[in-house]
């Protein structure tokens, strides 16, 4: 029989607790977390604070930042937030401790319309062949300017929408040579300190009014159904600016050419444009995104090569979408001595033409005058049928008709989504506009891109329209038309422009080359525009082209992929000197960055999101308008 221990051998409970090593740890469990409780309560950010302290004040300012009321047992206790010391996240600046409180230098007074990707000095370095100098040539990783691109001599604010259509200030785009080459076709003149745009072409030298007077009779411009155009060569934008009498959003595109600033005049009468060109290089959107392409003599050689320029604009037509094609061959048998062409030579052109758009599978509307139109069909049932008897061209067998960027053209037709009958519309039929906004697009009925749904669509665009009334209620000109041309870097499914349509703006969407979905077709859907872009390459425009710059987890989406402060210097080049930036990112990004803006003497406030103080996420405002 074992030996039981005396009673003297025990210990009461509260005795032996601390020897049991489990109810030690649990002890000091419980009293570390009381203790962290204690401190978070008592140091809990209540509101948001300046970019310099890193903490909102409470004085007056131009942000007028709102601050919040939280429901918490502390409610109407504001204490200052201070970031600063406790986030260690590291970011890639190349400063050395003597030169990182400093303001960044201005760039050479020759840099003043610099377009890093465009440059005239590197074009000669690239062959002529297919106009591939005009391309995007951007500036290696060593190359890149570390610098303050600056305004030139003169510079006013721009004219307000609507009057920026007509009148632009002279010293803010200060080229000569279109207005002297284009004196005959009433592109634009110099009255005193402002350029005057009298709406005149190189085929319509009496003014765009008449020339889209006579599309509309062939093409339903007021019906609605017409809504995304894209200009091909596009001259100061002038029939882009008449197309929004209706309601019609066009991009425009012209390489960076003889005629020098025909995209910067554009912008500056807050028209949407691009530098672009057809060249090597799928043009930078998705595929059936536009539902009317126009070419007024845009000098494109649309038959040479296989044909490769008309399948590019095939491509990028939606199904049922319109081709308008003005200026040489159209027109010959009146215009060639005026075109000092040969009019046997202007005839076979034509015939190419008409043999091509046949190939195509597309329809030709009429022939009028200057102006012909075609139109591309619904599916391609017939036509599939068709090209089986045809040698050339065939239809395209890569998978990756959205894909947009550095992309090499084929000569090849890229086939419609499949249909069931002949009556169908590939990838499915579109509202009229401006129903077509907030109905959910057909890419996202069809479950094209994975996770996103009507759900996610609906929850996203009302969204949206939350962040845009309280950025409304920090930026004080957003709804007092200030700002014109803006752009959303990170644009998502389109929520950002899509609320922002109440206001007499336009919106240049951005799909990043790294996102994680490709939505740029959704955005199309919807009756906005935009484009792709790699945010480690700088943007194609001239400088000083955007009121406001719109950035929604950008920095921390190209934190690893190359330097953040390349891309907030192609910020500064294409932002507006009294233009605006609003940043939404994690908090550590956010601090971080505001170590940059802050030299480059940008005002900024940083804020709390819409949801909480507590959330990680905050914005920082930047809003030069008082400059």
């Amino acid at each position: 029989m074992p030996t039981l221990p005396s009673p003297a051998t025990f210990k009461s409970p509260a005795q032996n607790l601390l020897r049991k090593p489990l109810r030690k740890i649990l002890l000091l469990t419980i009293f570390c977390s009381f203790s962290y409780f204690i401190g978070s309560y008592t140091n809990a950010p209540y509101s948001s604070f300046s970019h310099s302290t890193a903490r909102l004040e409470d004085t007056n300012c131009d942000f007028q930042v709102k601050k919040y009321s939280l429901n918490t047992s502390r409610k109407g206790v504001q204490e200052s937030l201070n970031f600063g010391p406790k986030h260690t996240l590291v970011f890639p600046l190349e400063d050395t401790p003597e030169s990182q409180h400093l303001p960044y230098p201005p760039c050479p007074k020759n840099y003043t319309n610099y377009c890093p990707c465009q440059d005239h000095n590197k074009e000669r370095l690239f062959s002529a062949e297919r106009r591939f100098h005009k391309e995007r040539h951007c500036p290696e990783k060593g190359e890149k300017l570390r610098c303050l691109v600056p305004k030139p001599a003169g510079y006013k604010r721009p004219f307000s929408w609507p009057m920026s259509r007509d009148y632009a200030w002279f010293k803010n785009v200060p080229f000569k040579s279109l207005i002297e080459s284009k004196k005959t076709q009433n592109w634009v003149r110099l009255e005193g300190a402002r350029l005057f745009f009298p709406g005149g072409g190189t085929s319509f030298p009496q003014g765009v009014k008449g020339y889209i007077d006579q599309l509309k009779r062939v093409v339903p411009l007021n019906a609605g159904a017409i809504r995304t155009v894209l200009d091909v060569g596009c001259g100061v934008a002038s029939f882009g600016a008449s197309l929004m009498d209706y309601d019609i959003l066009t991009v425009s595109i012209a390489p960076r050419d003889v005629h020098e600033a025909q995209v910067q005049f554009a912008l500056e009468r807050g028209v949407p444009a691009l530098l672009g060109v057809l060249s090597t290089y799928r043009l930078p959107f998705p595929s059936r995104c536009f539902d009317m392409i126009h070419c007024s003599r845009c000098l494109v050689q649309w038959t040479d090569y296989g044909g490769l320029y008309l399948m590019e604009i095939d491509r990028l037509l939606r199904p049922g979408g319109y081709w308008v094609l003005s200026g040489p061959p159209i027109g010959w048998k009146i215009s060639y001595k005026g075109w000092e062409r040969k009019a046997s030579d202007l005839e076979m052109e034509q015939k190419k033409l008409e043999d091509l758009a046949r190939r195509l599978c597309w329809k030709k509307i009429r022939e009028s005058g200057p102006i012909a139109v075609w139109q591309k069909p619904t599916n391609h049932l017939h036509c599939a049928s068709k090209l089986k008897t045809w040698k050339a061209p065939k239809f395209c067998v890569d998978d990756y008709p959205d894909h947009g960027w550095y992309m090499k053209m084929e000569a090849c037709i890229t086939p419609l989504p499949k249909v069931e009958h002949i009556r169908h519309t590939s990838g499915g039929s579109l509202e009229k506009w401006p129903t077509r906004l907030k109905t959910v697009p057909p890419r996202i009925r069809s479950a094209t891109i994975e996770g996103i749904t009507t759900k996610t669509f609906n929850e996203d665009d009302q969204l949206w329209k939350r962040r845009v009334s309280y950025y409304g209620s920090v930026l004080k000109y957003l709804n007092r038309g200030r700002y014109r041309n803006i752009m959303d870097m990170n644009s998502g499914l389109g929520g950002f422009a899509a609320a922002l349509s109440q206001y007499p703006v336009w919106v240049m969407n951005v799909v990043p080359y790294h996102a994680k979905n490709n939505t740029l077709g959704i955005v199309y859907e919807r009756g906005l525009v935009g484009t792709y872009m790699n945010w480690c390459e700088p943007f194609s425009a001239y400088p000083r082209t955007y009121d406001l710059i719109h950035a929604d987890g950008l920095f921390s989406m190209y934190m690893e992929k190359c330097e953040i402060l390349d891309i907030l210097f192609e910020m500064y080049r294409i932002l507006r000197p009294e233009g605006a930036i609003i940043i939404r990112d994690h908090v550590d990004v956010i601090v971080k960055i505001t170590k940059v803006t802050d030299r480059m003497k940008w005002n900024s406030k940083i804020s709390h999101n819409e949801i909480s103080s507590f959330h990680p996420e905050k914005i920082l405002f930047i809003d030069n308008s008082q400059q």
